[in-house]
């Protein structure tokens, strides 16, 4: 457990046997992602110390450990800074409102790095991914847990602005439609716009 902070060691032990208590019995291993999960939390990033501590909770051979944390891109096996931006290039995200291309060079020149960079003062680390899942809403950023959608060169200048001072920036599309959920076109839904129908719709009489 030397790779875990002795600080937080017992509280870390605590969340993993809450999470672990989740899974049936004998089945605790399918805990892997969520405790390699906390443990990057923990440090910011994913450290091969912590993937042997988890290993040794989870009482699961090293390789399977190595195995989750090396396929899924949601676990940082390099240092990141204390903001991880993380900017969506994928078609959707290059095709709406100004473009992910436009943002994204609004961001290098803001913080003066390129992709796969981490600002000097390590506060903030950029790169590019795969779709996120808010494609309505491009083009949008993650910033850690959070995602800034609807963005504009202005917008995007701004939450970095906050996060430099220390403040987190409001959350979700940053048009000012206060009144969409979760990922709405601007213009109002396209689809979905109806109650659902009862059981049995479309079904035959006799059946």
């Amino acid at each position: 457990m030397s790779s875990l902070k002795s600080s937080s060691l017992f509280v870390y032990i605590q969340r993993a046997e809450t999470i672990m208590a989740n899974y049936p019995e004998g089945h605790k291993r399918a805990a892997v992602i969520p405790l390699l999960d906390l443990a990057q939390r923990q440090h910011g990033w994913l450290p091969i110390s912590a993937m042997h501590a988890v290993a040794d909770i989870l009482e699961m051979p090293k390789m399977r450990v190595y195995e989750v944390a090396t396929f899924y891109t949601m676990f940082n096996r390099e240092p990141v800074g204390k903001y991880f931006v993380q900017i969506c290039t994928t078609t959707p995200c290059m095709l709406g409102g100004v473009g992910s291309d436009i943002i994204l060079d609004a961001i290098k020149k803001k913080l003066g790095i390129n992709v796969g960079e981490t600002t000097k003062d390590g506060l903030f680390t950029l790169i590019e991914v795969e779709c996120l899942g808010a494609c309505v809403n491009a083009p949008m950023v993650q910033i850690n847990d959070n995602y800034y959608e609807d963005l504009t060169v202005t917008d995007i200048n701004r939450i970095l602005d906050e996060y430099k001072a220390g403040k987190v920036p409001e959350a979700g599309p940053q048009s000012g439609q206060d009144s969409r959920f979760a990922c709405e076109p601007k213009t109002g839904l396209t689809s979905l716009t109806e109650e659902p129908k009862g059981p049995g719709f479309g079904v035959r009489k006799d059946l």
